[in-house]
């Protein structure tokens, strides 16, 4: 300051006429907000100090064994285990033998009582509805086919009896389909065929050289169920239970019923 009162003297400037302005100071002016700036930091961190919870103070196993808060963090996680009822093992074991005491008693009434109610009852369970499924149609539901080609010339005859008779060298045929239920005989002898249509309807052919099926196989009208050589008479009964049919005619080797 007296350095610009000498100034102005010198100058020859009144002395009253001259404004002295002292500039501020910018570092303290720095300091100051720096002051301001680092109160607010310090007082925002005190809030949230004071806003989150407080923890909880170390047990003193916790200050003992520096692991124990985490192997106490996992057991709460672990969920605990359920325990086990001890009738429900009991019940289990008791099933196990009465499975076994069941299968026991089967088998044994299988080898000793094969026609015991149980042996029955089982039977039944394993055959399912065949019973139901039985094939109860009469003989008249069939439609008979020839028994021998149409290119054979042969006459076909039936007796009173109702037993129809042919002599040739030709294939056989059933005159209706069915399963073949059994096959008897021998080659010097000749076969014997019976087939079952249904429940109540069966077939037998005698005087066959040669079987092309053997029991349990499907029949079909229109395959040949044998083979005869015409060396002997081929004979064909038609059975409604165990009556003989004769119902039937025989005319230009094609049947029907009458």
């Amino acid at each position: 300051m007296d350095d610009e009162i000498d100034y102005a003297e010198m100058l020859e400037i009144p002395v009253e006429t001259v404004t002295v302005r002292k500039r501020e100071s910018r570092k303290p002016r720095q300091q100051t907000e720096n002051g301001d700036l680092s109160e607010q930091l310090v007082a925002e961190v005190n809030e949230r100090m004071e806003g989150a919870p407080e923890e909880e103070p170390a047990t003193e196993a916790e200050a003992i064994d520096p692991n124990f808060a985490e192997s106490k963090q996992i057991a709460r996680s672990e969920k605990p285990k359920k325990a086990k009822k001890p009738w429900a093992k009991k019940l289990l074991i008791g099933e196990l033998a009465a499975v076994v005491g069941l299968c026991a008693v089967i088998f044994f009434t299988n080898i000793f009582m094969t026609n015991s109610a149980i042996n029955t009852f089982v039977r039944g369970l394993f055959q399912g509805n065949n019973a139901s499924a039985a094939d109860t149609r009469e003989y008249s539901d069939f439609k008979l086919t020839p028994v021998v080609n149409d290119t054979v010339d042969t006459a076909l005859t039936v007796s009173e009896t109702g037993v129809l008779s042919f002599t040739a060298n030709c294939s056989v045929y059933s005159p209706a389909s069915g399963t073949v239920k059994k096959v008897n005989g021998a080659k010097d002898t000749g076969y014997t065929v019976e087939i079952k249509h249904s429940e109540k309807f069966s077939t037998i052919i005698s005087g066959l050289d040669t079987v092309y099926l053997a029991e349990g196989d499907k029949v079909m009208n229109t395959l040949p169920i044998g083979y005869t050589d015409g060396d002997g008479a081929v004979n064909v009964m038609m059975y409604s239970g165990d009556k003989l049919l004769s119902c039937y005619s025989a005319e230009n080797n094609k049947l029907a019923w009458i």
